[in-house]
Formats: C-alpha cells, structure tokens, sequence
C-alpha cells in the first residue's frame, strides 16, 4: 500500500462523522479496515463490483478518462470510494439527522 493511499485514508478518516473506513486491494481483498469481519468483507465486494460498473461508465462515454471517485447516499449514510493505484480507498460516513422542526417551521410557513 503507497504513499498515496495512506494519505486518502488518513483524510477520509478525519472527516466528521466517519464511522468506518477500508482499503481493498487490486485483487478485491480487503487489507485493512476499522468495521468488523462480516462489513468489511460485505462493503469489499459489493463496493468493488459497483467500482467496476462505474468505472465501466466512465470508459464509454471517454475512454482517454477514468474514474477517481464514487459516492453513494443512503437515508443515513454516505459511502465515498477513492480509487488510488487500483485500490479502493473505502469511507463510511453517518448523515446528521435531519431536523425535523426545521420542516415543520418551513411547511408552515409556506403553508
């Protein structure tokens, strides 16, 4: 593992509200990660086969491009996947919870 992929991880971790982050390997192994065995091995394959769909996008529409990064979210989490040196550079990162009087305040008053 570089240099290069040492300091994404190193950034990815130190964004607020990271809750786990992994590096996956040329070969789709997972070689380094804070989530347990099963989310490791979960997030390794399903990010890598999403990795090369995306990636695969990238190429059709200019192949002289390829893809640097990915980011994926859910109602409660966003999912950013840095590609360096063929490997994946993986963050998990918990979403605020939205604040509901906020809403309530702007359906109000449009109302």
């Amino acid at each position: 593992m570089g240099e290069e992929v040492e300091a994404q991880m190193k950034r990815i971790e130190a964004t607020k509200g990271v809750i786990g982050t992994l590096v996956v390997d040329p070969d789709g192994v997972p070689i380094r990660s804070t989530l347990d065995q099963s989310m490791t091995l979960q997030y390794a394959g399903q990010l890598r086969q999403l990795v090369v769909l995306a990636r695969s996008a990238v190429r059709d529409i200019d192949p002289q491009n390829d893809l640097s990064a990915l980011r994926v979210r859910s109602k409660s989490n966003e999912i950013i996947v840095v590609t360096e040196n063929n490997y994946l550079v993986i963050g998990i990162q918990k979403l605020p919870e939205p604040d509901v009087s906020m809403g309530m305040e702007k359906k109000r008053l449009l109302g």
